[in-house]
């Protein structure tokens, strides 16, 4: 080998560490400039457009799950149409949640009773199926009597204490286990939800 090959040899051996070190520097200029987010939407959609809908997905999750980000299949909603909604399933549910707007007051302005004793099967009534659910029993004693009597302005018979006795004498109570209380039964029920108010023929 002549001087001049030799030198040729040394010339690239030391080119080619140089050559590297130029693209390494090169590699970490480009990473450190920041996309914007259009350009950064930009690309992900260059890079998705190519794949098929089952495989788009898999890899957005696969993305979602290395950045810890929500899945967007998960946190994105459908927003359901009126069409889409089977009303069949709802009466029970807005039933509910209109109860829950009902004041004792409220509801006797409603139902419109007109004796102490149908004050009383409305009484029992709400409490078994419209009070809160601190106040939800399934009996009625002369004390609630007074107490939502009171609430919903209705006058106090002079005797309460003998409402309820009347009101099982009548068919619409059953007596209950404790002691002064009554529970209201399906003739009491249906008198509150399907005949009052009365109505004038």
């Amino acid at each position: 080998m002549d001087n001049r090959s030799f030198i040729r040899g040394i010339s690239k051996l030391a080119v080619i560490p140089l050559i590297s070190n130029i693209k390494y520097k090169t590699q970490i200029i480009i990473s450190e400039i920041k996309l914007t987010i259009g350009q950064a939407i930009d690309k992900i959609i260059e890079a998705l457009e190519s794949l098929d809908e089952t495989t788009r997905q898999t890899a957005i999750n696969a993305a979602c799950t290395h950045l810890n980000l929500t899945n967007v299949s998960q946190s994105i909603q459908p927003k359901l149409t009126p069409e889409q909604i089977n009303l069949q399933t709802l009466p029970h549910a807005h039933a509910h949640i209109q109860s829950k707007l009902v004041d004792i007051r409220t509801f006797k302005e409603q139902k419109d009773p007109k004796s102490a004793i149908q004050m009383a099967c409305l009484v029992a009534y709400y409490l078994q199926e419209l009070a809160p659910m601190n106040e939800k029993k399934n009996t009625v004693t002369a004390a609630d009597l007074s107490t939502y009597f009171k609430q919903a302005n209705f006058k106090l018979p002079k005797v309460i204490t003998q409402v309820l006795p009347d009101a099982r004498v009548a068919g619409y109570f059953e007596s209950a286990p404790g002691k002064g209380e009554y529970s209201l039964n399906a003739v009491g029920y249906n008198l509150v939800a399907h005949n009052l108010p009365k109505t004038s023929k």
